[in-house]
């Protein structure tokens, strides 16, 4: 009976929490389910479940990128500075940060598989790097529009419209973010299921020494996953300074847990066992809801980081104690 009680929580728990906090916060505040509020909960998630999905692919090699979050606020800054200080057009203020996230993935990649530095280590300190290069490089400031320069004059730009509608607009109704998310776990959930690179992974992350037996180039997969991971951040911190129209030195620091937790979360949606984009999307879906309705409950700010440890426990708990129940069967 009892094991029977923890698969049923492990496979349809994390669904159960949503339907309850949905249910919840709609009983408490009838302006919940309203579609303006959903439309803000799935646009502020869109930032969430991109850099989650890089988690993903990281977690599903068996390693860990502690790096997206600083990786967020690169490239956060980076595409601000190059519209507010360079005036560059909007192919390079694109294109630019994409490729930092991609080399970001890299020297984490080289650091883990050339090096050997276990991932925690390695990117926990690429994280600090990181995170020192791009305060060093804005000198602390956050980059807005016309921004007060430190030799007393203003900057020459400031962000396009067709950048702001990246992270603004809608498209038939339906917030741009909202649409590339749902784009974006679609093709990933496609690759990871039906192609061979996306199994290779999975073998890969499951037993490295196999996956080299059997002919898989291991190291090569593991790089491919840290550079994805790179690129999502990147994507993320795009969508972030596209949303909120300036860049933040700090976009990234809350981001990091969010998306460990989604990704955790992600492993119990319908027993998936397994790092997965479906799941890490409704991981990411439940911490937007929570963290929404806390808002909209005038729960203090500084307070939610206890939601989101609190999420992440339980997750971790779950899948965990999953693990051993199966083991003693």
């Amino acid at each position: 009976m009892k094991s029977k009680l923890l698969d049923w929580t492990y496979t349809y728990g994390a669904l159960s929490v949503i339907a309850l906090v949905v249910v919840f916060f709609s009983a408490v505040n009838p302006n919940f389910l309203t579609y303006d509020n959903i439309s803000d909960i799935l646009r502020s998630i869109s930032i969430v479940a991109f850099v989650a999905i890089g988690v993903t692919f990281s977690q599903i090699v068996d390693g860990f990128d502690l790096s997206v979050g600083s990786t967020v606020s690169m490239t956060t800054v980076v595409a601000a500075t190059m519209m507010v200080w360079y005036e560059m057009p909007l192919i390079v203020v694109l294109t630019v940060p994409l490729a930092i996230g991609i080399l970001i993935g890299l020297l984490n990649a080289f650091l883990i598989v050339k090096v050997r530095i276990p991932d925690l280590l390695a990117t926990l300190a690429t994280m600090y790097v990181i995170g020192g290069i791009h305060k060093t490089y804005t000198k602390g400031f956050s980059i807005y529009n016309n921004m007060q320069m430190t030799d007393g004059t203003k900057a020459p730009g400031k962000f396009s419209e067709s950048f702001l509608w990246i992270g603004q607009g809608k498209l038939f109704g339906v917030p741009v973010p909202v649409i590339l998310m749902i784009v974006a776990v679609v093709l990933v959930h496609v690759f990871l299921k039906y192609t061979r690179w996306g199994r290779q992974m999975y073998i890969t992350g499951g037993n490295r020494e196999a996956a080299r037996l059997s002919g898989i180039p291991v190291n090569r997969v593991r790089v491919f996953a840290y550079a994805v991971s790179g690129l999502f951040a990147a994507i993320g911190g795009i969508l972030f300074a596209a949303r909120i129209g300036s860049g933040q030195v700090d976009a990234g620091a809350p981001l990091l847990m969010e998306s460990v937790a989604a990704v955790f979360v992600g492993f119990s949606v319908m027993g998936a066992g397994k790092p997965n984009v479906i799941g890490t999307f409704f991981g990411a879906v439940l911490i937007g809801v929570l963290l929404n309705g806390l808002t909209m409950l005038n729960v203090p700010y500084y307070a939610f980081d206890i939601v989101k440890g609190t999420v992440l426990v339980l997750a971790l708990a779950a899948t965990f104690m999953h693990i051993r129940s199966s083991r003693l069967r």
